[in-house]
């Protein structure tokens, strides 16, 4: 059985752009695209999810596959598939931040360990609240909802459609949000261990016999394990605010009209 050579074509057209889309977004995405995944098994997620996709997406313009234009085409459906992506990491950079900051308040900022998603040393604290956002992450099948709007798309933002100039600030913007949100989450601990710390320098003031090292660096660190204890319960509806937000940045950005409660 032989096959036209344009109907080889069409089928490549089919197949290979959707898997651009969905596999830049696989690469990127939070748990799924660090580097404790191996890229085989992100690649095969890609295939599968695309296999599944293809028969039921829009037919893809008949462009060239080998062709400076098609060539664009295949660069937008990365490019679109790495936003999306790249907005889940920001959704839990928001909480390794907040813990970064908690724990150089707390002095538990020297215990650190490898970040699997980047390789750096990032205080354990980070990691701590890396791993509850993560678990809530999947809790909420934030990976499959991600996949159901990644599939949506294909249809408000057909292939051969670029995104939008005036969705990309929205981008910037929740970038800037990150930082905004990660100081919300550890300001009252920040607080807390303001005015322990402010103790600290009365009683210097009132007894300057005192070592005030000696005495305030073990305080310091068992008031900061019970402030981040007593702060756990504000993390969950930290978490469900700050993905809400995403999935709006995301709507805009694959153009999407999104119902969020």
């Amino acid at each position: 059985m032989e096959l036209p050579l344009p109907v080889i074509y069409d089928w490549l057209r089919s197949v290979l752009w959707p898997l651009f889309r969905v596999a830049s977004m696989l690469m990127v995405m939070t748990t799924i695209g660090g580097g404790t995944v191996p890229t085989p098994i992100r690649l095969g997620l890609a295939m599968v999810i695309t296999a599944v996709m293809a028969p039921v997406l829009p037919t893809p313009p008949a462009i060239e596959l080998f062709s400076p234009q098609g060539f664009l085409v295949g660069a937008q459906q990365v490019l679109i598939g790495l936003v999306v992506g790249f907005v889940s990491v920001l959704v839990m950079s928001t909480f390794v931040l907040a813990g970064q900051i908690i724990g150089m308040q707390t002095s538990l900022g020297f215990a650190s360990m490898v970040d699997p998603s980047n390789g750096q040393q990032v205080p354990l604290v980070g990691q701590f609240y890396l791993m509850l956002a993560t678990l809530m992450f999947f809790g909420v099948d934030g990976h499959l909802l991600m996949i159901k709007m990644l599939f949506v798309s294909f249809e408000t933002l057909p292939i051969g459609e670029p995104l939008l100039r005036t969705s990309l600030p929205r981008l910037s913007e929740f970038v800037a949000l990150t930082f905004a949100n990660a100081l919300t989450i550890s300001l009252s601990a920040a607080t807390a261990l303001l005015l322990i710390n402010f103790s600290f320098g009365v009683m210097t003031r009132a007894a300057p016999q005192l070592n005030i090292f000696s005495i305030g660096f073990p305080v310091t660190m068992l008031s900061g394990l019970i402030i981040l204890w007593l702060t756990l319960s504000g993390i969950v509806p930290h978490f469900y605010a700050t993905w809400q937000q995403g999935q709006e940045v995301i709507c805009d950005l694959l153009q999407l009209t999104c119902d969020i409660p």
